[in-house]
């Protein structure tokens, strides 16, 4: 890993983004790749560089936790050079901490996903874009009709040796498994030893079930809305008297957590208003949940591994598949605050906090990002008057904008 600067950074004349506030002039010191000072009234140090706002805000880095690509890479592409290309794909985005997130795949595919990110985060340095987190195991344990834009030969049954494989080291933080699927009990009880955040997705999962997995350690459910059982789809498959879903279980558990796509096509207004008015700042996390046409012209290309993923379609809004659905988003985290802030009744300060300290909160990391306080990563943004993303520092270094 690079060594950090020795030269303080000092970022002024910005409205500094907190937590729960706004604070107008305000600045941030940076020294040896951590926060040292945050305020109004921040002395520069001898021989520090000097950056100036210019009126802007001051930003904590954004962290996503369900993210699957970039600038036409794929993590399932299962090289370093993808995974270094959708990192500093996103890192010109605000997302300065990154859990790269599997598909459904063979077993070989998602080693070979897991290995590169290994080797990336092992030689990363800041130019390189977003500092990987840890990856989110997120495919291949779906249940067979909530496979959505995935590849459905790919998908299965968790298996004990399989998984146990990929949990040999702390590379996985986020690990998802279908609830109702036989064996999801004993990979939520590995996931929980391993301190990982543990998750329900692609599940059409009844209460029951979500209530057993709540109690082997699960806490979190992807995408929500999107992928997930519904009082009609578990008549469907459970018939009658109907049964409560993943969506009330969500809602009425205090410490269960979920996350919204806010790109404007997964979700519309009054549904991200009312995911945030029921779970709130601290329980609810924006995520791209980008594929690799993020930043690349509308085409077809595939979800997944570049070799046999899945195919969809961009139109430079979302990807889709003709005829089916959506197929996950391109655009990055910038444009999901953004537009949580525009659409729902969140303050800037609350829709900066989902993109940031509360995915750091729900995968442990709050003591060191996710926020403006000294002592932590200086994962920092510029952003203009319009939120939109003008200068990236990670760990005070300054990820150029090509």
């Amino acid at each position: 890993m690079k060594t950090p600067p020795a030269s303080a950074l000092l970022i002024q004349n910005g409205t500094l983004i907190l937590p729960d506030a706004l604070v107008e002039g305000g600045a941030v010191l940076c020294e040896r790749g951590k926060i040292t000072a945050v305020g109004k009234r921040v002395a520069a140090p001898k021989n520090a560089v000097v950056m100036d706002a210019k009126g802007g805000y001051i930003s904590p880095g954004f962290i996503d936790i369900h993210v699957h690509g970039g600038a036409g890479a794929d993590f399932m592409d299962g090289t370093v050079a993808a995974v270094r290309t959708a990192l500093k794909a996103h890192a010109l985005h605000g997302t300065t901490t990154i859990f790269p997130t599997t598909t459904t795949g063979a077993p070989v595919q998602i080693t070979a996903m897991l290995m590169a990110c290994r080797e990336a985060r092992r030689t990363w340095e800041p130019g390189h874009g977003a500092r990987i987190g840890g990856v989110h195991l997120y495919g291949p344990y779906f249940a067979p009709d909530k496979v959505g834009c995935h590849s459905r030969e790919g998908r299965r049954a968790p298996d004990p040796e399989e998984y146990a494989r990929w949990f040999q080291d702390d590379l996985v933080r986020i690990a998802t498994c279908a609830a109702e699927l036989p064996g999801a009990e004993a990979f939520y009880q590995m996931a929980r030893k391993r301190r990982c955040l543990i998750t329900c997705g692609h599940s059409n999962a009844s209460w029951a079930e979500m209530a057993a997995a709540y109690k082997a350690g699960m806490r979190h459910v992807d995408h929500f809305w999107c992928a997930m059982s519904s009082v009609p789809s578990l008549r469907t498959r459970l018939g009658t008297p109907m049964q409560a879903s993943m969506e009330q279980f969500v809602l009425a558990q205090a410490e269960m957590s979920t996350e919204v796509i806010a790109d404007g096509m997964h979700l519309s207004p009054e549904l991200l208003d009312f995911a945030f008015r029921m779970k709130g700042a601290e329980r609810l996390c924006l995520v791209t949940d980008c594929n690799r046409a993020l930043d690349m012209p509308p085409g077809r290309y595939r979800f997944g591994s570049e070799d046999d993923g899945s195919f969809f379609e961009s139109d430079g809004r979302v990807g889709f598949v003709p005829g089916q659905g959506l197929a996950s988003s391109v655009v990055g985290m910038d444009h999901m605050m953004r537009h949580m802030k525009k659409s729902s009744s969140a303050t800037l300060p609350e829709a900066v906090r989902m993109a940031s300290l509360t995915p750091a909160e729900r995968t442990g990391m709050a003591k060191s990002c996710g926020s403006l306080e000294k002592g932590k990563l200086a994962d920092v943004l510029v952003l203009n008057r319009k939120l939109e993303v003008q200068r990236t520092f990670i760990g005070g270094v300054e990820v150029p904008h090509e």
